[in-house]
């Protein structure tokens, strides 16, 4: 399980640079609203795993 969890990490990561990538300028608030918005999705992907 652990393992799963590093990838679905690492993914969350990589959208975060994606997003830095393709909209280098959007504004700070973006910036913080994407990462949570992704973030939620992480937790919400991890919760569906395990169960």
């Amino acid at each position: 399980m652990k393992k799963i969890e590093a990838i679905v990490w690492l993914i969350w990561f990589l959208l975060i640079v994606a997003w830095n990538y393709v909209y280098p300028a959007a504004s700070p608030f973006l910036d913080v609203l994407v990462s949570v918005i992704l973030f939620v999705l992480n937790i919400i992907i991890l919760k569906f795993i395990k169960i």
